[in-house]
């Protein structure tokens, strides 16, 4: 185990108060911000070792950039996350579950793994955009 240093600390207390996904360099931004001298490096580790952990969620965005956010959800879960507001909500989806065991064993692979995550636009900026509004990112 870790120890908790006061960087990994201030990574994770930041982490808590991000709405949503977030990138390293973003977070790192933030810091900076407030004050804090933490390096960019030191945030990649500590948001690293969170997702290792279970303590942060991580993701590949769309763009193909790592991004986190703290997690409410123990256990292995999904998401569907909004691609213009950022809005992320935790599912459970028993038929991805069934679907990914069945496809690795018709191939022959075992102890398979998988991340899904589902992008779309949500409600709200559904309605903004069909209103011919233009939804705030």
């Amino acid at each position: 185990m870790k120890r908790n240093t006061w960087q990994r600390e201030a990574v994770r207390e930041a982490l808590d108060d991000t709405e949503g996904f977030i990138s390293a360099q973003a977070l790192h931004g933030a810091l900076h911000q407030t004050g804090s001298p933490i390096g960019l490096a030191t945030v990649y580790r500590a948001l690293g070792d969170l997702a290792a952990n279970g303590e942060a969620d991580s993701l590949q965005s769309p763009d193909g950039e790592a991004l986190y956010r703290a997690c409410s959800t123990t256990g292995h879960h999904h998401h569907l996350i909004c691609r213009n507001c950022g809005l992320t909500v935790e599912i459970a989806a028993d038929e991805v579950e069934a679907w990914a065991k069945r496809v690795a064993a018709d191939h022959g692979f075992t102890a398979a793994a998988h991340v899904v995550d589902v992008f779309g636009l949500c409600a709200n900026c559904t309605k903004l955009l069909a209103a011919g509004e233009q939804p705030l990112a």
